[in-house]
C-alpha cells in the first residue's frame, strides 16, 4: 500500500495527532472565550450535527430480522453496559494505589461506560464473516441506549462539574443528542431510497466534526497551565487499555461458545466485537456535556481516544485467526449435523 492510500485510510488517526499538536501551538484560538467560541459552535452546533449525522445513517428499517435474537442482544448490552463497567471501577481501586494520573484512570472509567459504536464492530463482524445482522442490530440499539444509560453511569462512578447542575446536563443531552437523532431519524424514512443509492459519506462528515471537538477540548487543556501529562502513565495506560481489550475478547468468546447458550459461531463473532468496542463517535460528545467545565476534561478524554484506534487495530489483526476458526466450528458443525444417528 502507497503512502498516499494509507493516509487516505488512516486520516482520522492522523487528524487526532495534527489537531492536538495545533491545540498545543495555539491553544488560545480554540479555548473557551476564544475566537472559535467552542461554548456555543462545539457545545451545541457540533454535537448536535454529529447525532443527527448518525440518525440520517442509522439504517433501522434492516434490524427487524434481528430483533427476535433476543438471548444474543441481552448478553451484547448487559456486558457492555453493566458488566464492562464495573469490572472497570473494580480494576481501578487497585491502579488507584499506582502512580498512573488519576484524571487517566477517571478516562478509563468514562471507556467502560460508552455504548458501542455504530460502525467499527459491524465492519470487522462482515470481515470475519459472521451474524452481520445481529451486529447491526446491537450497535445501532446500543446508541440508542447510551443516550440514556451512558450519562447515568458516568453520573454514578465520577459525578458531574460543580458548574453543571443534572437536570441542566439532561437537558442539554435532550437537545443536543436525542432531538437531532430523532430528526435525522424522520428525515432518513422519505430520503431513504436516495440516500441508499447515493451513500453519502456519513462517517467521514461525523470523524471530521469529531476532530473539530477534540481540537476545542485540548485547546482548553493547554491554555491551562495546572494540566500535566506523565508519559509514564500514559504507555501504563496503553498497555492496560489493549490488555482489556484482549481480555474481555477472550472472555466474550469463551462464553458464547458454550454449547448451553446455543449461539452459532456467526454469533460468537458479532458477541465478541459488539461487546467489546466502544464508541469514540457518541463518547467525546456525550463527555463534553457532562464533564463542561472540568479543566482536566481531556485528559479523561485520553483512554478513549486511545481505545478506538486500539479497538480497530487489534480487531484487523485477529480477523484471520477468527474467521479461520469461524469455518472449520462451522465445518464441523456441518458434519455432525449430517452423521447418522
Amino acid at each position: 500500500m502507497g503512502l498516499l492510500a494509507r493516509i487516505r485510510k488512516e486520516w482520522f488517526i492522523i487528524g487526532i495527532v495534527v489537531v492536538i499538536i495545533s491545540a498545543k501551538l495555539q491553544p488560545s484560538f480554540g479555548a473557551k472565550g476564544g475566537p472559535l467560541k467552542p461554548e456555543y459552535t462545539i457545545t451545541y452546533i457540533s454535537v448536535a450535527a454529529i447525532f443527527f449525522n448518525s440518525g440520517l445513517s442509522l439504517k433501522t428499517e434492516e434490524l427487524t430480522s434481528a430483533l427476535l435474537h433476543v438471548r444474543l442482544h441481552l448478553l451484547v448490552q448487559c456486558f457492555t453496559l453493566l458488566f464492562f463497567p464495573l469490572a472497570i471501577w473494580l480494576l481501578l481501586q487497585i491502579l488507584s494505589l499506582t502512580s498512573i494520573n488519576p484524571w487517566l484512570l477517571k478516562g478509563l472509567q468514562t471507556v467502560g461506560c460508552m455504548p458501542p459504536p455504530v460502525s467499527s464492530a459491524v465492519i470487522l463482524t462482515k470481515a470475519v464473516g459472521g451474524n452481520e445482522a445481529a451486529a447491526i442490530f446491537n450497535s445501532a440499539f446500543g446508541s440508542f441506549l447510551g443516550i440514556v444509560v451512558t450519562p447515568v453511569l458516568l453520573l454514578l462512578f465520577l459525578g458531574s462539574s460543580s458548574s453543571v447542575p443534572f437536570s441542566s446536563i439532561f437537558s442539554q443531552l435532550f437537545m443536543t443528542v436525542v432531538v437531532p437523532l430523532v430528526l435525522g431519524q424522520v428525515c432518513r424514512s422519505p430520503m431513504r431510497e436516495c440516500l441508499d443509492r447515493r451513500k453519502p459519506p456519513f462517517g467521514a462528515v461525523s470523524s471530521a466534526v469529531l476532530l473539530l471537538i477534540i481540537y476545542t477540548t485540548f485547546c482548553d487543556t493547554f491554555s491551562s497551565a495546572k494540566v500535566e501529562l506523565d508519559h509514564l502513565s500514559l504507555l501504563f495506560i496503553s498497555i492496560i487499555i489493549l490488555s482489556i481489550q484482549l481480555s474481555f475478547m477472550l472472555l466474550t468468546f469463551a462464553v458464547s461458545t458454550r454449547k448451553d447458550l446455543g449461539f452459532t459461531p456467526a454469533d460468537t463473532v458479532a458477541i465478541m466485537f459488539c461487546s467489546t468496542h466502544k464508541s469514540l463517535t457518541l463518547g467525546i460528545p456525550m463527555l463534553k456535556i457532562v464533564f463542561e467545565g472540568y479543566e482536566h476534561l481531556s485528559l479523561i478524554s485520553i483512554p478513549l481516544l486511545i481505545y478506538h484506534p486500539a479497538q480497530i487495530l487489534l480487531g484487523s489483526i485477529l480477523v484471520p485467526s477468527v474467521r479461520a476458526w469461524m469455518t472449520s466450528r462451522q465445518k464441523a458443525l456441518k458434519l455432525t449435523s449430517l452423521q447418522p444417528i
